[in-house]
């Protein structure tokens, strides 16, 4: 991630939506969001293994405060017709964005978990992200803390969905395989003692599927 800023989001689709959310996302959403000034790039995962059409959905953004800028708001509360075709049918919905507050590692793996905190930290973020990141084949490990006021913004998007559930801070493990971030997993409770051991071992993984840079976009 180039940026200092994030916008994490989460959401579950029915089997017969899934078809019609990708090409949304990927033909439409991902191009106007990443057009936004400020917003850097777009990642979307899918979850291994579950039962529902589980997905993520990582922003790269320049500055923390990109998610309350007006431009993106604008967006918010002009949603296009396909956009409010989609919206009301994602469930599970999650959302938030803030700050990367620790970085350590390079590049980005094809394989990512992520453990939704509801406080910030109270271990040193930095510390963990380099332990972390020294293990076998994981490429990247990253804190990310919301800021709480611009995630809860009322905008006419937000009012489409039934209701978005939210988080104080995130960690991402990004790494080459199932094997390297699982392994990275098991590590956390002896790094954090106050992480939840068996909510982490119970964790979905999630695959890339789509990526979109901002330096990529079609003129």
């Amino acid at each position: 991630m180039r940026g200092s800023g994030f916008l994490a989001i989460w959401s579950d689709l029915a089997p017969e939506d899934e078809t019609d959310w990708a090409h949304w996302m990927t033909r439409e959403h991902s191009v106007e969001r990443v057009r936004i000034e400020g917003f850097l790039a777009c990642r979307i995962f899918r979850a291994l293994g579950a039962t529902k059409n589980r997905y993520f959905i990582l922003y790269d953004l320049e500055k923390p405060d990109t998610v309350g800028g007006a431009e993106y708001l604008a967006r918010l509360d002009a949603p296009t017709p396909w956009s409010q075709h989609i919206m009301p049918r994602l469930r599970n919905f999650a959302r938030g964005g803030g700050r990367v507050i620790a970085t350590a590692g390079i590049g980005q793996g094809g394989l990512l978990a992520t453990i939704r905190l509801d406080t910030k930290p109270e271990w040193e973020a930095d510390a963990l992200c380099r332990e972390l990141a020294s293990m076998d084949r994981v490429a990247a490990a990253r804190v990310m803390v919301s800021d709480a006021v611009q995630t809860s913004i009322q905008t006419r998007e937000k009012s489409m969905r039934s209701k978005d559930g939210t988080f104080a801070a995130l960690l991402v493990i990004e790494g080459f395989d199932e094997t390297s971030v699982r392994n990275a997993l098991l590590r956390l409770p002896s790094l954090a003692p106050q992480l939840n051991r068996r909510l982490i071992e119970e964790l979905p993984l999630y695959a890339i599927c789509f990526n979109l840079d901002r330096r990529l976009l079609p003129s």
